[in-house]
């Protein structure tokens, strides 16, 4: 414990244990938590509570950024403390008791969830709890490492529970862009115009009145599962690479290419792990998340600047980066995500936005949630923000899962999260299709052409050719558009005996 974390004196009377804590939370409530995509959630109140509902049966309604790290979604899970859960989740006990309808999910735009809070279309929280690096003189709240929907959910929280986390840098302070926007319906536009503009504050503005309980730690972010680059990833990379210096042969975009944006995943830190090899230099990011890439592409020198909404590394990349933060302070920002994923943002800066599919479909539809139309993985997250506002929407996956089991190219996707109108570059392994401008026969023919892996194009052409001899502005056997998927979930795997 530091009460030199705690700059503000009257809070200290407010220190308690994470059980102590845990009696301002009651059944039935909505809690908004800190947390994106692992990083920056609080860690000592959830596990508390966890084993507090185990004795004391309740169930809250849980809101957090984006993912939680440290089991927590598993413990609450098993506790039997979720009644629902928004808006992003990767936790593989939740995603079952979600699929089997004992967990109420509500999948969102990441970008839609605390403005849906500001217009009253969503409870606002009973209880935010909070993880801070410090608490200010003014009593403002310092966050760690995700700023996600932290600071409205703890500006609309009747009261605020922080946890302030000793295992993270002081030197994190001073790295958060914090603007919260104007209500409707007179707002004015959002004064970020690059990519490293600084338009807010560098901490949550309360009345610290609210803040009713802090609570120590010393407990870490949970790594980053990434996995280095396979054969497969390095080929899309290729593919993505080649793609672009054409399109800055041919100026349609800048030598530095513009702001990247990269989702979540192996997938999409491989792609930005491409660039290293490239002869792209000056680049910047406007993102949700900075992964492993982001911090091997500064530290190779090809990229200057990025703006994130939370930071998730490996075990391999974590010390370097915060060991050594003063070396990246000035080249990182990290914002409330509903700026970091903010349309208007997106579109005025001509974002490149590279996310990654579960599967696709012959005219550019896409699958990012479901498995076979039916069963939750792991939810949208931001990928439609950026999708539909991008300057370039690509979108990435391997041409094949399971050993070969599964084609991710299929006649018809099995639940659409971005629609072919927001789609523009699909890459695999096997190439990459460039669906501008086309019409859907025209698509078909550039997916199943160079997609599409070896063992599934001959099916697919066949069903396309088919489907054209039926007719339609969009081609489709009907009868046989999800053949592939009721197959895999037959006989284990899309090919035909």
């Amino acid at each position: 414990m530091d009460l030199k974390r705690i700059r503000n004196s009257s809070l200290h009377t407010k220190i308690m244990s994470a059980e102590e804590a845990c009696n301002f939370i009651e059944d039935g409530m909505t809690i908004g938590m800190s947390g994106f995509t692992r990083a920056g959630e609080a860690k000592e109140v959830p596990r508390a509570l966890a084993e507090k509902a185990k004795v004391s049966p309740l169930k809250i309604n849980l809101i957090t950024g984006a993912s939680l790290g440290n089991d927590l979604d598993k413990l609450l899970t098993e506790a039997g403390a979720l009644a629902r859960r928004m808006p992003f989740q990767v936790d593989n006990t939740l995603r079952k008791a979600i699929n089997k309808g004992e967990v109420m999910f509500i999948d969102q735009h990441l970008s839609e969830t605390v403005e849906s809070m500001r217009n009253n279309q969503l409870d606002k929280p009973d209880v935010a709890i909070i993880e801070a690096v410090a608490i200010t003189e003014e009593g403002h709240i310092v966050p760690t490492t995700s700023i996600g929907n932290s600071a409205s959910f703890a500006m609309f929280a009747d009261k605020v529970i922080v946890e302030i986390n000793m295992l993270h840098s002081d030197k994190l302070e001073g790295m958060h862009d914090i603007y919260i926007p104007e209500a409707r319906p007179n707002r004015t536009p959002v004064p970020i115009l690059n990519v490293d503009d600084r338009v807010g504050a560098q901490a949550i503005a309360i009345d610290p009145s609210k803040i009713v309980g802090i609570v120590f730690t010393n407990k870490s972010d949970s790594f980053s599962t990434v996995s280095d680059p396979d054969e497969e990833t390095d080929q899309i990379a290729k593919h993505l690479v080649k793609f672009f210096e054409k399109e800055v042969e041919e100026k349609r975009l800048p030598e530095n290419l513009g702001p990247l944006q990269a989702g979540i995943g192996n997938i999409a830190n491989a792609v930005m792990m491409g660039l290293l090899d490239s002869k792209f230099t000056g680049l910047s990011m406007y993102s949700e998340v900075l992964q492993d890439s982001t911090f091997d592409l500064i530290d190779a020198g090809k990229l200057d600047f990025a703006s994130g909404c939370s930071i998730i590394l490996s075990e391999r990349v974590n010390a370097q980066v915060f060991d050594n933060l003063d070396k990246y302070r000035d080249k990182l920002v990290l914002r409330p995500q509903e700026m970091s994923n903010l349309p208007e943002i997106v579109r005025r800066l001509g974002i490149i936005a590279i996310n990654t599919a579960l599967e696709f479909d012959i005219y550019g539809n896409v699958n990012s949630t479901h498995v076979c139309g039916t069963k939750m993985m792991n939810g949208i997250g931001g990928s439609g923000d950026f999708a539909r506002n991008a300057n370039i929407s690509v979108f990435v996956t391997k041409s094949i899962a399971k050993g070969g089991a599964i084609s991710s190219v299929v006649p018809m996707v099995s639940h659409v999260d971005h629609c072919e109108h927001d789609v523009d570059i699909l890459v695999t392994d096997q190439g990459l299709a460039d669906l501008r401008g086309l019409a859907p026969r025209e698509r078909a023919v550039q997916v199943i052409n160079n997609c599409v892996h070896e063992d599934y194009r001959e099916a697919l052409l066949d069903y396309f050719e088919r489907a054209c001899e039926r007719g339609g502005h969009t081609p489709h056997l009907l009868e046989e558009a999800f053949s592939w998927h009721t197959r895999l979930e037959s006989e284990g795997s899309m090919k035909k005996a």
